[in-house]
């Protein structure tokens, strides 16, 4: 039906392939995001709000915003009740997290932990942040590919390393300084990502910053950051949002489904399927 879709967070219909902002669902999924939203209310609720307030800002202020939202809940109920649950154990690092090869004037990056399904820890972001600051440094301005090593692209946050910030002010301050989702963004067209496997949270969301991006058939991607009293953020309202709009960003934490190759490339989030 036409509708004025600003007035909403969420356009569910049960056409198929119906064009965007909206999203085809059963009833039973309709059911299931309303359980979600049920059981974190708060988590739910800044969301929406932050996409609604991104979708008018220029990128690096929607970083801004999220990370302070993000702090927020971090100090929060939801998150609390899920940090109480977890056990989690770190993963093991490779010593070179993210591999730097240039050739000629190209530099590509490797997400280099396999054995942790490319678990974007902290130190991992910063050895990101370090390859991506060296690249937008260099007066040649060389081109660069983003991809990753072994059968997933980066399974997310490092679930060991949740909850361990102490100070959230500073913790916010770090998510800024040190995105490179904005690197990535600043970075332009010279910059294209390859998914191969899965691409989960912030693996997925500093990734999608980028201005080209493929996937392989067997690439996946989510947001499942609502289940633990959170919202994206490594950029997420910001990069995946602009890529399929804030309705379809919604439906994808809000329902932690996993999005396939072929229907981010119906939505936009990648431009081309390829091996």
């Amino acid at each position: 039906p036409r509708c004025d879709d600003t007035a909403f967070d969420l356009l569910l219909t049960a056409a198929r392939h119906p064009p965007a902002p909206w999203v085809q669902a059963t009833r039973e999924q309709c059911a299931d995001i309303e359980a979600r939203i049920g059981r974190w209310p708060f988590a739910a609720t800044v969301l929406c709000q932050i996409l609604r307030l991104t979708e008018h800002l220029p990128f690096e202020d929607g970083l801004v915003a999220e990370s302070l939202a993000y702090s927020t809940l971090l100090g929060g109920s939801e998150f609390k009740r899920w940090l109480a649950a977890q056990d989690a154990e770190p993963s093991v690092s490779s010593r070179d997290l993210v591999r730097f090869e240039r050739e000629a004037n190209h530099v590509t990056l490797t997400l280099n932990n396999p054995g942790a399904n490319n678990a974007m820890t902290a130190a991992m972001r910063d050895a990101l942040h370090e390859g991506l600051r060296a690249v937008l440094d260099d007066p040649t301005a060389p081109t660069v590919s983003l991809r990753a090593e072994g059968k997933c692209f980066s399974s997310g946050g490092e679930i060991a390393e949740f909850g361990t910030a102490t100070d959230l002010a500073e913790a916010h301050i770090i998510r800024t300084v040190r995105s490179c989702a904005a690197l990535i963004r600043a970075l332009g067209d010279r910059i294209d990502v390859h998914f191969d496997g899965a691409a989960i949270g912030s693996g997925l969301e500093v990734s999608a910053a980028a201005a080209r991006r493929t996937a392989s058939p067997q690439a996946w991607f989510q947001l499942p950051e609502l289940q633990m009293g959170l919202i994206p953020g490594a950029g997420g309202t910001a990069s995946v949002s602009r890529a399929i709009g804030r309705h379809r960003a919604a439906w994808m934490v809000l329902s932690g489904k996993r999005v396939s190759a072929a229907h981010a490339l119906d939505w936009g989030l990648v431009q081309a399927v390829r091996a």
